[in-house]
């Protein structure tokens, strides 16, 4: 069984309740939460399936970004599967943050460009990341590296991820920009998926900020991620071994 065949059947069909449904709203859910949306996951599967929002009890307001990013974020989803077996650019990098950028609050400051690298140096977690003028090359750099590798494994992409992060090429979105590059290539290279949830995102930031020293914290958080994942895969594909 062919998972990236899978979710684009389903795509194609329109097929509801099936993994592609629930992984676009498993993944968008908890990859906004991660960077602070404050919307529910009954909420993003409600917005999914009927293009409208509803609050919860108590709740008087929702934020609009956290409601066009998570809608933007199917997007950029259904944008990944069409390009998953291509090999990695800063084209489809940047398209990615295009799609999940656009009409946000964000998009209209004259100084934050939505698809493009950033124009200001940001720091994140306390760690300093490349500065505006360092990007470009250090982008080239690294998908060039990447894409000489033979026989990528995990924990290649995982390490891609990571000096990603570290780039940290654009002025916000750079971690759901970087979770859907995790996707993208585990399914592009056949290996089982993984959603950081929300739940662990605390740990998923002490693997960034220690992977220099000590991979293996952000390489066994994204390895118990895969096994979260190939726990929905086997519910909808009994049979399935792997993908």
């Amino acid at each position: 069984m062919n998972l990236l065949s899978v979710l684009r059947e389903e795509k194609q069909s329109g097929l509801k309740g099936g993994i592609y449904h629930k992984t676009q709203i498993k993944l968008a859910y908890h990859t906004n939460r991660i960077e602070g949306s404050q919307l529910s996951e009954e909420q993003t599967r409600y917005i999914y399936e009927t293009n409208t929002v509803f609050l919860e009890e108590g709740e008087k307001t929702a934020n609009v970004d956290d409601i066009i990013e998570t809608v933007n974020h199917f997007s950029c989803f259904d944008y990944m599967l069409d390009i998953a077996e291509e090999p990695l650019s800063e084209e489809h990098i940047k398209k990615f943050h295009y799609l999940l950028k656009i009409n946000t609050s964000d998009s209209k400051k004259s100084w934050f460009r939505i698809g493009d690298y950033k124009l200001r140096p940001n720091i994140v977690g306390g760690t300093e990341t490349s500065l505006p003028s360092e990007v470009p090359s250090d982008m080239k750099i690294l998908i060039e590296s990447y894409r000489k590798k033979q026989n990528i494994s995990i924990n290649d992409i995982i390490d891609f991820h990571f000096r990603f992060e570290q780039i940290h090429p654009f002025q916000d979105g750079n971690g759901r920009v970087g979770r859907l590059i995790l996707f993208k290539e585990c399914l592009a290279k056949n290996i089982v998926p993984l959603i950081v949830e929300d739940e662990h995102k605390f740990f998923y930031y002490r693997g960034l900020a220690e992977y220099p020293k000590v991979k293996g914290y952000l390489i066994d958080t994204c390895l118990s991620a895969q096994d979260s994942y190939q726990k929905i895969i086997d519910y909808f594909f009994p049979k399935s071994n792997n993908v």
